[in-house]
């Protein structure tokens, strides 16, 4: 690490000791040299439980800014080792198995030496922004969602001063009428009136005296004195000591829900049928919807013409996959495929013809490979593979047989064409009891893929 010369090691040792921000060095392959005391408070782990590991460990689990599973490649230090440049203020979440709530960091990176030597550390300091965090979150989500919030004091709840209102979102001031300023410090009776259900209100009542969550569906009024049916939820909000200091109510409006269902109950037997039919009708409408976002959910990890995985998801499988080979101690393959002179193909065919090749390739590729594999469509006309495998010895058996499946494939491009293909492939095979980089080995695979379109195409180069 670099120091200024009025700054001896010792002194920048003590500094660090008592930082109250997080400080990890890590070697240049991401495994951990150094953790200060803060961070090992922050992450809650000790000394030994972080020395040593590096980013690929599974102990790890991180999250984006915006609550989704952070991609190890994503990881800070192996961001920094990416692009080579420093990260400045990054907001992740960590996720451990001593808490239910995730804490969220304030990421700072960068490398000291020159990238890649041995002499080079990536420093890594984060400070706990949880408590921001959540702020952020209650403004952003709970201010404009289209329900309705109402959060009051816990401390007084009997008629007729509590309990107070002291925040109303902006979906209450749309159903109500009334202004926030109006609202605070009222409480919520001035939105009940001579029919709101009694036994309603007092079961309300008794989960707040006893600090518990309350469901109920009430008639309100609003400002002018129009009814309204609600369907609310009343949870106890408590402080970091565990004492109940506030109830959050929220109240979603369903008059026209509950005007129907009084209106059904008043029909006779024919309009029973109408019924069931809207609620088949909401039926179908729901599983369409799940269809809908299991399709988009797809389309973000498999390639949308072959329907096989894409390049973003075969990365994420495959750094699982080398994690894997790792700890059994076997053989870690990763290849690459090509389709030989697809470019020939697509002007005699036609793109559809194109198109057609690859979805029979990807096709035979779900045959081929056990479901421990990871494939994917990498680009273009290229494919990618990895595997794990028990010897190097095992590589050629299964490539060999690998390309000569597809020469045998006998593709019907229309009524009046059937052909045949051939590929060639780059392999290149790792021990992966040592440290493994994916970009590294994908590299040489590209290499010896190219050894195989120089020396003629249809055949295997594995990278010596």
């Amino acid at each position: 690490m670099m120091m200024s010369h009025n700054i001896t090691e010792l002194d920048l040792k003590r500094l660090l000791e008592h930082a109250h921000i997080g400080v990890v060095i890590h070697r240049w392959d991401t495994s951990i040299v150094y953790a200060n005391p803060a961070a090992l408070r922050l992450l809650r782990l000790s000394y030994e439980q972080i020395i040593g590991k590096d980013a690929f460990d599974p102990q790890w689990a991180f999250l984006d800014d915006s609550g989704k599973s952070l991609l190890v490649e994503d990881y800070p230090v192996n961001k920094v080792k990416r692009m080579k440049h420093h990260l400045s203020n990054e907001v992740i979440g960590v996720i451990d198995g001593s808490k239910e709530d995730v804490s969220w960091f304030m990421i700072n990176a960068y490398h000291e030496g020159e990238a890649g030597s041995d002499d080079c550390f990536i420093i890594v300091t984060f400070s706990d922004v949880s408590d921001s965090k959540k702020l952020f979150s209650f403004q952003d989500i709970v201010e404009n969602t289209q329900d309705v919030v109402i959060v009051t004091e816990a401390g007084e709840i009997d008629y007729p001063t509590g309990p107070k209102i002291v925040y109303v979102n902006k979906a209450f001031e749309t159903l109500t009428g009334y202004k926030r300023k109006d609202a605070i410090g009222e409480t919520p009776r001035i939105l009940q009136g001579v029919l709101t259900d009694k036994t309603s209100k007092g079961r309300i009542h008794s989960a707040l005296k006893s600090n518990q969550s309350a469901s109920e569906t009430l008639l309100n009024y609003d400002i002018k004195g129009r009814p309204y049916w609600i369907e609310m939820n009343i949870i106890p909000l408590k402080n970091k000591y565990g004492d109940v200091t506030h109830f959050a109510a929220i109240e979603r409006d369903v008059s026209e829900r509950k005007f129907h269902i009084e209106q059904l109950e008043k029909r006779n037997n024919d309009l029973k049928i109408l019924k069931r039919d809207l609620e088949k009708l909401v039926k179908e409408r729901t599983i369409e919807l799940q269809k809908a976002n299991a399709k988009l959910e797809k389309m973000a990890f498999f390639d949308p013409l072959t329907n096989i995985p894409n390049r973003r998801y075969f990365i994420d499988q495959t750094n699982k996959l080398m994690k894997f080979c790792n700890r059994r101690g076997l053989v870690f393959a990763l290849g690459l495929i090509d389709i030989d002179n697809f470019k020939i193909l697509n002007d005699s065919y036609g793109h559809d013809g194109g198109d057609i090749v690859l979805k029979e390739l990807a096709r035979y590729f779900y045959g081929f490979f056990r479901s421990d594999d990871a494939i994917c469509r990498y680009g273009g006309e290229e494919f990618a593979f990895a595997m794990a495998l028990n010897n190097e010895s095992d590589a050629d058996k299964v490539t060999l047989r690998l390309l000569m499946g597809i020469r045998d494939l006998t593709i019907q491009i229309n009524s009046d064409v059937v052909l045949s293909i051939t590929t060639s492939i780059g392999v290149k095979l790792v021990d992966a009891s040592h440290h493994l980089d994916l970009k590294d080995i994908i590299n040489q695979a590209d290499r010896a893929l190219y050894q195989s379109k120089r020396e003629g195409k249809n055949k295997v180069t594995i990278y010596q």
